[in-house]
């Protein structure tokens, strides 16, 4: 007797997705052209001003940025760093990929921050987000050209978008769960001193979760980062360029030294954006407390 064989039908995703691909595109055709017209300007505007005074102009500022920001070691690092990318004849590329990433980041950060705090704040809201961004999170990041090429064509415009939706999750992620962790008796202590909800979120929420938000601020940069790299396949430019480049004529000294500059943006960046995130309100919280000590008879 032979097993009966079973026949699992065909679901045609794919074919749903290019469906609904061509639509979009069809339909949305001059919000996609503004859209792409936007985030180009945006970047060849930073693009152009980064590369609008001397590169030793800039490395100097990168380097007294630092310096004001973080401590001594970055700024040697910072003024070697963007030293050498200029020797490798890497600092327009160089320049390029950061203005990409800075809109890239900028956005997403706009984005993640408001719907992080929302899904804090809503359990329904982190329910619907959290299999969103663990989607978004785990497909290949090639995946995302293809889409992005349809939608906005080669370019700029393309390795924006894609740069955005990769590197958006971890920005709602680290929001929420900066919300999540503060002190239950601390926000109770504010609301019994008659705050609001958007006051409780401003003076106590936000400065006592700034250290989480910030790493995941850290967090989309490195990525924005990363996938900035990817876009160039993309004709997004910059050092991504140089590595398709690379890639196509097999040549390892331009992919070193690309990949190198990389390393140093991203080092950079990581650092500066590491040493944003001290907490401000902590002195808030500490007149709360004083307060509800005080009120309860208790001594400060």
């Amino acid at each position: 007797m032979t097993p009966t064989s079973v026949v699992v039908p065909n679901v045609p995703i794919g074919d749903a997705v290019s469906d609904g691909v061509d639509w979009i595109k069809a339909t949305f055709r001059p919000l996609l052209n503004g859209i792409s017209d936007t985030m180009s300007l945006l970047v060849d505007s930073i693009a152009d001003l980064l590369l609008l005074p001397p590169a030793l102009v800039v490395v100097g500022l990168f380097t007294l940025l630092a310096l004001l920001v973080r401590s001594w070691g970055l700024a040697v690092f910072t003024l070697l760093g963007t030293l050498l990318i200029v020797s490798m004849g890497m600092w327009e590329p160089a320049m390029e990929t950061l203005a990409l990433v800075l809109v890239a980041t900028l956005i997403a950060v706009v984005v993640a921050i408001p719907v992080g705090i929302l899904a804090a704040r809503n359990n329904t809201v982190s329910a619907v987000v959290k299999p969103v961004l663990d989607f978004m999170q785990t497909m290949p990041a090639f995946v995302y050209l293809v889409p992005v090429v349809i939608f906005f064509g080669i370019g700029v415009a393309p390795g924006v978008a894609a740069t955005i939706v990769f590197a958006l999750p971890p920005g709602v992620r680290l929001t929420e769960l900066a919300i999540r962790q503060v002190d239950r008796e601390t926000v109770e202590a504010g609301e019994a001193f008659g705050g609001t909800n958007r006051q409780i979120l401003r003076d106590i929420q936000l400065p006592l979760g700034l250290p989480t938000i910030m790493a995941g601020v850290n967090q989309v940069i490195m990525l924005a980062l990363s996938m900035a790299v990817v876009a160039g396949l993309v004709g997004a430019g910059g050092l991504g360029a140089e590595v398709a480049r690379a890639i196509s004529r097999v040549d390892v000294a331009l992919g070193f030294e690309a990949g190198l500059a990389v390393v140093i943006l991203a080092i950079y960046l990581d650092r500066l954006t590491g040493a944003i995130g001290q907490p401000t309100g902590r002195s808030l919280v500490a007149v709360l407390r004083r307060r509800q000590a005080a009120t309860a008879g208790s001594p400060v």
